[in-house]
Formats: C-alpha cells, structure tokens, sequence
C-alpha cells in the first residue's frame, strides 16, 4: 500500500478535504479538524483510535506504532497493512473527529 491509496480511501469520505499545509505533512481533514496525517519521510500514516488503551493495544500488538507528536490516542498505521486495516482504521478515526463536531457542522456535512 502506499500514499495514493490512503489517500484514495480519505477521499471516499463524506466532505473529506485534502489539506497541504507548508510543512512536509499531508493530511486529511473533516470539518476543519483532522482524521488522518502521513508526510514523506514517515512510512505509515497517523490516524485517531478510541482511546489511550485502543491505541496501546494496537501497538502491544504490533499493528501500529506510536504515532510521533500525536496524542496517545493516534497511531501511525503502516503502509504496508492489509488494505482492509487501514480502511478500518481511517473510517474510525474519520468518525470520531466528524462525532466531535458541533451538531450544526455534522447536519452540514450530513445535508440534513
């Protein structure tokens, strides 16, 4: 897996946004507020898990690692996980930044 494919799932998501911003990060945002994060010099890319516990089982499990200046909440997914890992793991983290948002950006996005 690479690069384009993460970044061809992010863009599966509803009003997902590609964000370049002037440093060697690329990420993908929601509503303003960011889902998933890789650059060209990591070899995986940072995404949000649930909690704390998730992502450290995640790692004690070896599918992830410690996402580098990320809370201890994010992980960084390899490229080279199964496809269906890293959809999984991008579909969750979208979905708990788009549950953070204010109703009024989640009915936006939602168009209801």
């Amino acid at each position: 897996m690479s690069r384009e494919m993460v970044n061809q799932i992010c863009s599966e998501m509803p009003s997902a946004v590609a964000s370049d911003p002037t440093t060697e990060l690329d990420s993908w945002k929601v509503g303003g507020k960011m889902f998933v994060c890789f650059g060209e010099r990591i070899d995986g890319f940072a995404a949000k898990t649930d909690s704390v516990d998730t992502a450290q089982m995640l790692i004690d499990a070896g599918a992830a690692t410690k996402a580098p200046y990320f809370h201890k909440s994010w992980v960084l997914v390899p490229f080279d996980a199964a496809e269906d890992e890293m959809r999984h793991r991008i579909q969750t983290s979208y979905d708990l930044i788009f549950k953070g948002l204010t109703k009024k950006a989640q009915a936006e996005i939602s168009g209801s």
